[in-house]
């Protein structure tokens, strides 16, 4: 009777050994770990690996969790002390014919022309219209920018290149929402917001996730 489950339990250990060897095969990295090829996880093996692991894990859960806060990224600024702050230059730029301005003392412009990307409707007051961040603020912070300064968070809400002067209800519909939640309702603009889009997020290394790259990929398809 105790040979027989000598046996059984040496049976139990080789199978088991078997089947661990068989799990790692190839053997850990050089931080104690291996990667399961059928699941795409990292497994750690020691110590170290868990601390190491552990402790990339917190801080990538750090920056994710970081509250967002809108007055850390200062906007509209005057960059070159000439009265027109960023909104100002956005809207003199994007304006079909010379701007108007408040009182005459060339800072606040009050009137133009413009056609709102996102609907194609035309404006001639300025305060009608809002100046959009292509990649929202809100959205940057949750894709790479938590841990940004307070200067490179001011660029960034400044930089000419993520700003569009659009009708305030397109805005605010538009919110910090990304592509895989919101696109402009004219699809005759798809290709060229999806292009803006990928620009600023490649200009400031921000990540792209899977549902964001599908949808950027549906709209980049109008652009043939």
């Amino acid at each position: 009777m105790i040979l027989t489950m000598k046996k059984i339990l040496l049976t139990i250990l080789l199978l088991t050994t078997s089947n661990s060897t068989t799990a790692h095969r190839g053997g850990l990295d050089s931080n104690g770990g291996h990667t399961n090829k059928s699941t795409g996880e990292y497994h750690c093996h020691r110590d170290s690996c868990n601390e190491r692991n552990g402790a990339k894990k917190r801080n990538q859960q750090q920056q994710t969790n970081s509250s967002y806060n809108r007055k850390s990224w200062p906007h509209w600024v005057d960059e070159d002390k000439d009265c027109q702050n960023t909104r100002a230059e956005i809207l003199i730029r994007d304006s079909l014919i010379p701007v108007k301005y408040k009182r005459n003392k060339g800072c606040n412009v009050t009137w133009g022309k413009w056609n709102g990307p996102y609907n194609g409707q035309q404006y001639t007051k300025a305060s009608n219209l809002d100046i959009d961040h292509i990649v929202p603020l809100k959205h940057a912070h949750t894709t790479g920018a938590a841990g940004w300064g307070r200067s490179q968070k001011r660029s960034f809400a400044n930089d000419p290149e993520n700003l569009l002067t659009t009708s305030a209800s397109a805005n605010r519909e538009k919110g910090a929402k990304g592509p895989a939640r919101w696109k402009p309702p004219l699809k005759t603009y798809w290709c060229t917001y999806a292009k803006k889009w990928r620009h600023v997020k490649s200009k400031y290394r921000l990540t792209i996730s899977v549902t964001e790259e599908r949808s950027l990929t549906v709209m980049e398809r109008t652009c043939y």
